[in-house]
């Protein structure tokens, strides 16, 4: 097994390929975030969240700039007709591109008070926008353009962009950060990073069960992340989360047992599954953009 690999538990064998190892893809990024997968040409798009850019890389253009200034986007993915949805905290909502270019923006209150600053996103098979409201735009310098805080706290939002309907579904954390769906939609996992800079915070992944698919309920802390705090992760078709750390990506089965890692030289943010048969991660950490070939694949399409 590589070098670039912990194993914990022998189940991960079945997971990463024998062969795998890290590749450096792209840096020079200040920190990069929120990566998403196009396979019509087979290219990554990230944030660089804190350089107020976005990025692009392919096989056969290497590093290009998408957008500058880009609002601070941070987390970013695609809705079901293609089109790439992101989270800006510097506009505080939530945007997509549409087909001529231009940035739209869906939803930026929740009744009639601003958002904080959306961090990070899902879109269910339904086509709904599940998105995380952490304060980071407003209190973090590099990360938005400031502001007052409106919302009386930092939500999950599950928003319905053809309806318009926004509503908070999940009022019991502090610092929600990344989230992403079990395989069968049935389960919602969302990331606390409030340990980032309060104190004895929370630096964990709950789990939470979706009912009548548009409500979470009975949370309860699926795994404890350390070092470091998790922020993005991603769910392979196994039901395995695959969550971002201080130096890995640490992998965990649906049961909560911590199967290895995949050791990251930079401090891990988020990552994307992708490549023609989604069993390629895509890893952005610090002020690169990172891959590795596993044996199995993402569930998001």
């Amino acid at each position: 097994m590589a070098e670039a690999i912990e194993i914990y538990d022998d189940r991960l064998r079945a997971t990463v390929s024998s062969d795998a190892s890290l590749q450096k893809l792209a840096n020079g990024a200040v920190h990069s975030e929120g990566p998403v997968y196009f396979h019509e040409d087979d290219s990554v798009v990230w944030s660089d969240a804190h350089g107020n850019r976005l990025l692009r890389w392919s096989p056969t253009d290497n590093v290009s700039v998408l957008r500058e200034p880009s609002d601070y986007q941070s987390g970013n993915y695609r809705d079901l007709e293609g089109r790439l949805v992101a989270c800006s905290s510097g506009l505080r909502a939530i945007i997509r591109r549409e087909d001529n270019g231009e940035w739209k923006v869906l939803v930026d209150r929740y009744q009639g008070k601003r958002l904080n600053s959306p961090n990070d996103l899902v879109v269910k098979s339904d086509g709904t926008i599940w998105f995380t409201d952490p304060p980071y735009g407003i209190t973090e310098p590099n990360q938005g353009y400031g502001g007052e805080q409106e919302q009386p706290g930092s939500y999950v939002y599950h928003f319905d962009p053809a309806t318009g309907e926004i509503a908070p579904v999940v009022t019991d954390m502090i610092r929600p950060n990344g989230l992403a769906f079990s395989p069968d939609e049935s389960l919602l996992y969302v990331s606390d990073t409030a340990a980032f800079n309060i104190p004895g915070g929370p630096h964990h992944v709950r789990v939470y069960e979706v009912v009548d698919r548009k409500w979470a309920k009975n949370g309860r802390v699926f795994a404890v992340i350390e070092p470091g705090q998790p922020d993005g992760f991603r769910v392979d078709e196994s039901g395995n989360v695959f969550i971002s750390s201080e130096d890995s990506v640490q992998v965990y089965a649906p049961d909560g047992t911590r199967l290895g890692k995949i050791l990251v030289p930079e401090v891990c943010a988020n990552l994307t599954f992708g490549g023609k048969k989604r069993d390629r991660l895509f890893i952005t950490a610090g002020k690169s953009l990172y891959a590795i070939n596993l044996n199995t694949r993402g569930v998001q399409r």
